[in-house]
């Protein structure tokens, strides 16, 4: 692994959580004007750049992988779970409905397909905000990368287009950390990912949007729309997340979707140091533990490096036995 990479990789991680925090005073509001784009940090409801719910079901994903070396569907549940007991200050509706329903004893397979029957058209941006560690564990295998993706959104999104965005925002973030360009990596991951038609064609149109046209709302298509538009109208880091940001509405997911896909661009240099230096949450929740910069690039850094072959190999058969 050459440092280029290790600072693409490195920069999905801070990138996603960086497009968080800055996002964060932004969500529900009206977009900005364009002569009046912010750009800095600033409170909201939580301290001037602190990461919220996108960030920390992110790292419940990472820490998961980490201790199982693969996608463990269960383990990740459990861990949803603990951090859905602790508390946070801002859950998603519909990750809501499904936690709740396993806190009551159903499992997790039952509990999303559940709550995805009672509310059929329910299709939240709650995985893809999340989906980022996948990518960074599996950047150089496409099959567990695919796999994964889909698994991770199931555990609460069972949304056939919550699945497809995850798979296809982790192929286009594994594309550039690889070295292609964010229209390479657009292109490959239309061409490789499959999708429903109407996502497929939103997908499509996304570079073509103007601005006073995307709404950025919490609907997966909305969220994977914005961030695409950023990151293929813009050539900087920086110019990528303030697009986006600034569309106000569910400010913070799409800033962290188009963050993680910048980081991947651009790299962790390109980020402005300001936003890094201001990055801050607590992680766990309620364990008076403050995550920095450095703990996203250790973090990067180990997920990186942490898939085997065997495990790699192991989630297929159980999947194809499936």
């Amino acid at each position: 692994m050459n440092l280029q990479t290790t600072h693409r990789l490195r920069g999905v991680a801070v990138g996603a959580a960086v497009g968080d925090a800055l996002g964060m005073p932004l969500e529900f509001g009206l977009a900005s004007p364009p002569a009046k784009l912010i750009r800095d940090m600033h409170a909201g409801r939580l301290p001037a750049g602190t990461f919220t719910d996108d960030t920390e079901m992110a790292l419940a994903l990472a820490e998961s992988l980490l201790a199982q070396r693969m996608l463990d569907p269960q383990d990740v549940t459990a861990r949803f779970l603990d951090w859905y007991k602790r508390q946070p200050p801002d859950v998603g509706i519909h990750t809501t409905n499904v936690l709740e329903s396993i806190e009551l004893g159903e499992t997790w397979q039952t509990a999303a397909v559940t709550v995805q029957k009672r509310y059929p058209d329910s299709a939240g941006n709650g995985s893809v905000m999340r989906s980022w560690p996948v990518a960074l564990m599996c950047w150089h295998d496409e099959g567990a990368l695919n796999a994964w993706s889909r698994m991770q959104s199931q555990v609460t999104h069972a949304h056939e287009e919550c699945i497809a965005s995850s798979a296809f925002i982790n192929s286009m973030i594994a594309q550039m950390i690889n070295g292609k360009s964010p229209l390479d990596a657009y292109q490959y991951a239309l061409t490789l990912v499959e999708m429903p038609e109407g996502l497929r064609q939103t997908i499509r149109l996304a570079p073509r949007r103007k601005r006073e046209e995307l709404r950025n709302t919490g609907w997966v298509r909305h969220t994977v729309e914005s961030a695409l538009w950023g990151l293929l109208n813009t050539d900087t880091f920086e110019d990528a997340l303030v697009s986006v940001i600034n569309l106000g509405a569910d400010a913070d997911t799409a800033g962290a979707v188009v963050g993680a896909l910048a980081g991947a661009a651009y790299g962790l240099e390109a980020i402005p140091e300001a936003w890094k230096t201001m990055l801050r949450g607590e992680w766990p929740l309620q364990s008076g533990a403050i995550w920095r910069l450095p703990d996203f690039i250790t973090l990067a850094d180990h997920l990186a490096g942490c898939l085997t072959t065997g495990a790699a190999k192991s989630f297929k058969s159980q999947d194809q036995a499936a």
